[in-house]
């Protein structure tokens, strides 16, 4: 997935019946090996993350969302670091069903798994000092069925979610910065783009990729 906008093709990635069918292969093999599978972009991009919420000294306390979580490992990551409040979100059942498993296999019941379409997400899913994206956005980029109208919900129920003053940490293959900028341009400001390196995505690797931080407008 190393297309631009003007680029992309409709996938199979971008949708709903993909994920569904993935996640249950993905649960089938963690009862099977205990294996929680892949880690989206790799595990240095979790690093880099959780980096980044350490350097600017985020408390841990913060109430954080990771959207589209798929088998969770990143809360998993975050949980060990100190943080208390994580939330984890996926459309897939299947992806919050594995969610779970791993979150008992490792001993965090605290973690909050739910179901939830990012795109039309619940009253309930507010007020979040950070919000966390590895490879979502790509993905609702690559939707068979008028993608551009789904960014464009995408980007407002993020930005509703968010407390005002809250971050938005988004990792892509898919966008570069400029792209980025112009599609959270309204309601955010951009803080600043953490390096990358090698990812891995879908079974390949690369560098392609893109990692900014923006903050809702107060």
């Amino acid at each position: 997935m190393d297309g631009r906008p003007g680029d992309f093709e409709p996938s199979a990635l971008g949708t709903r019946e993909h994920w569904d069918a993935a996640y249950e292969c993905e649960l089938q093999h963690f009862e099977d090996s205990g294996d929680a599978g892949e880690i989206w972009f790799g595990e240095e991009s979790i690093r880099r993350l959780i980096g980044w919420l350490e350097k600017q000294k985020i408390p841990l306390d913060s109430c954080i969302l990771d959207i589209g979580t798929g088998n969770g490992v990143l809360l998993v990551e975050l949980a060990k670091s100190g943080y208390t409040d994580l939330v984890g979100i996926d459309y897939s059942p299947g992806a919050i069903q594995l969610s779970k498993k791993i979150m008992e296999k490792e001993g965090l019941p605290q973690v909050k798994l739910q179901v939830e379409d990012i795109l039309n997400p619940s009253d309930e899913l507010s007020g979040f000092h950070v919000c966390i994206d590895k490879g979502t956005f790509d993905a609702v980029s690559l939707n068979p069925e008028n993608a551009a109208e789904k960014r464009k919900h995408y980007v407002k129920s993020v930005h509703r979610v968010l407390k005002s003053g809250g971050f938005f940490l988004i990792t892509s293959c898919n966008w570069t910065r400029e792209e980025l900028l112009n599609e959270f341009g309204e309601g955010f400001l951009l803080l600043e783009e953490l390096p990358t390196s090698v990812f891995c995505y879908g079974g390949k690797t690369g560098n392609n990729v893109t990692v900014l931080v923006f903050q809702k407008k107060i």
